[in-house]
């Protein structure tokens, strides 16, 4: 098994002078790392380069291995940083993830780094996916105490397939930055839907019937939370996992769609047992 230190030794790079960053919080507006990775590489950098002061004693090492995470699951190799701090940052900073000032988010002083990317491991970034291991809230771990599996490496980065309608299962948090090719097989798709609520237990059954797709739809409840349903308005606000019941043909009318909605409305009772209201 081929391990991410045997990497970090073959490059010149003793692992005790390496920690490893798996940057992934999710932002109230979606934002992640990821997609800052994936889509303005600038801010992702600005991004990491400032820490809270509790993280310093843990990062006081000459480099850092970032890792980001993908909605669709795993670690990615996102590359090998130089890293000193520098001081703390100003108040006026602006923090690229969650979009508002840093201070407001950290109440206290925000420590700064002075990062840049170097040329070791580069033909691995967005290559190389490890496996991070049990301990996913402990986003710095040393390489030299916990060594991590390389699980997969591909020729160019490429996101993951689409699994089919049948297989496919998200938050609706993770919607926004699904990859390019989802997307469009969402847009292109009407039917019905099921949101499911791990917090309160309750479920609700839905139906996309736009130009827009089930993208369009579940577009609304990221924005708002509720989509404009009353069931949904009188409920603990919650993430929901959304998921797709049926897929309707694609000369299917507005009125048959909502007439399938209905059914499986009545099959899962999302009424007396959920938050369906009409």
């Amino acid at each position: 098994m081929l391990l991410f230190t045997d990497l970090l030794e073959k490059a010149g790079l003793a692992a005790g002078q390496v920690r490893l960053l798996r940057h992934q919080t999710k932002a109230p507006n979606g934002r992640t790392p990821y997609l800052l990775w994936r889509d303005d590489r600038p801010s992702f950098e600005e991004y990491q380069r400032v820490q809270t002061i509790g993280n310093r004693a843990g990062l006081a090492v000459p480099f850092w291995a970032s890792f980001v995470a993908p909605p669709t699951g795993g670690t990615l190799f996102a590359g090998i940083y130089t890293a000193r701090r520098v001081g703390t940052v100003d108040a006026s900073w602006i923090d690229p993830l969650h979009l508002v000032p840093g201070m407001t988010l950290s109440n206290g002083e925000l420590d700064l780094y002075e990062t840049a990317r170097v040329g070791e491991l580069e033909l691995y970034i967005g290559r190389l996916w490890i496996e991070w291991g049990a301990g996913a809230r402990s986003w710095v771990q040393r390489p030299d105490r916990q060594n991590k599996p390389i699980v997969e490496l591909t020729r160019a980065f490429r996101e993951d397939a689409f699994p089919g309608y049948t297989h496919f299962i998200a938050n609706i948090s993770d919607v926004q930055g699904l990859p390019a090719t989802w997307v469009s097989a969402l847009r292109a798709a009407r039917g019905v839907y099921l949101l499911t609520s791990a917090k309160t237990r309750e479920q609700y059954v839905g139906s996309a019937t736009g130009d827009a797709g089930f993208f369009g739809r579940w577009q609304n409840y990221a924005q708002d939370g509720h989509g404009g349903n009353i069931g949904l308005k009188s409920s603990e606000p919650s993430d929901y996992q959304v998921s797709i019941l049926e897929v309707s043909g694609s000369s299917a009318t507005h009125e048959e769609i909502v007439a399938v909605e209905q059914l499986w409305k009545h099959k899962l009772q999302s009424r007396a047992m959920g938050l369906n209201r009409n």
